[in-house]
């Protein structure tokens, strides 16, 4: 295998506006392609955009949940 070979970095979509990043040392905000797309994913989690049912707050299957 020749290793002066230049290999392509592999590209990632950041994750908030979907722009390609490289996935480089040199990509300082990597995954997210800018310092703006981080605070605003950063701002999503303190205002609790993202969130995770717990094993006690299923729906019911009926759809009523006056049961």
């Amino acid at each position: 295998m020749n290793d002066t070979v230049a290999k392509t970095p592999r590209l990632v979509s950041c994750p908030t506006c979907g722009k390609p990043v490289p996935w480089t040392p040199e990509s300082r905000w990597r995954p997210f392609c800018s310092e703006r797309c981080k605070l605003i994913d950063l701002g999503a989690w303190a205002d609790e955009r993202y969130r995770l049912a717990s094993a006690g707050e299923r729906p019911s299957e009926s759809g009523d949940e006056s049961q």
